[in-house]
């Protein structure tokens, strides 16, 4: 049986989506999401429709979800196998974090990139070397994969 927490947290998922974000539960296990976020506007990644994966663990909510890209993204925080370095999913989490909360966080780590802090090293010195050559790049993969 789910704990409730899952199922409160997956019902107002569904009656309260957010904005540019969808995140339906697996038919076959509803600790399994599948998500769909709108790439931000004012970002290289606008228009773009990306596909991600979040499951949370048999320890979730004292341990974070798992997330990962699905859909290919050239960014400095993701890496190759759509690994996403962000704090609240690794040292920084709290229980207190919902689905939600978590969904708005990689939103606005695509509008927001932090190439000081990557999981992807070589995009990202190209992001803090050559902005504009990175948002190219990066437009450019979301218009071809996203």
């Amino acid at each position: 049986m789910l704990p409730r927490r899952i199922v409160k947290e997956t019902r107002r998922l569904m009656q309260e989506p957010v904005p540019g974000i969808s995140a339906v539960p697996d038919e076959d296990n509803a600790r399994y999401f599948h998500v769909i976020l709108a790439g931000p506007a004012d970002s290289p990644f606008e228009g773009g429709v990306f596909n991600l994966e979040l499951f949370l663990p048999e320890s979730y909510p004292m341990s974070a979800p798992k997330v990962r890209f699905i859909t290919k993204i050239y960014h400095p925080n993701i890496d190759k196998l759509g690994r996403i370095c962000m704090d609240i999913l690794m040292d920084k989490w709290s229980p207190a974090l919902q689905i939600r909360t978590i969904l708005l966080s990689i939103q606005s780590l695509l509008s927001s990139p932090n190439p000081d802090d990557p999981l992807a090293p070589d995009v990202a010195q190209t992001w803090k070397e050559n902005r504009s050559e990175a948002f190219r790049i990066a437009r450019e993969w979301t218009l071809k994969y996203a």
